[in-house]
């Protein structure tokens, strides 16, 4: 086997198992509810201070 082969065998083979590598990240539901509910809160109070109006969602039987 020559070098060259021999350094592109090597490199294909790093690239494979790198490839390989899986990374799990855990966002606890809880937690991530509760950033939910922040940001909605800050979103509603940043509304409110702008001072437009409210916006209410329509009515369930109203068809536009």
């Amino acid at each position: 086997m020559n070098p060259v082969a021999r350094w592109l065998f090597a490199a294909a083979l790093v690239a494979s198992t790198a490839a390989c590598v899986t990374i799990n990240i855990y966002f606890p539901a809880a937690a991530a509810e509760k950033a939910a509910d922040r940001i909605i809160d800050e979103v509603w109070q940043l509304r409110e201070g702008a001072g437009s109006a409210p916006v209410t969602p329509p009515a369930a039987g109203d068809a536009k």
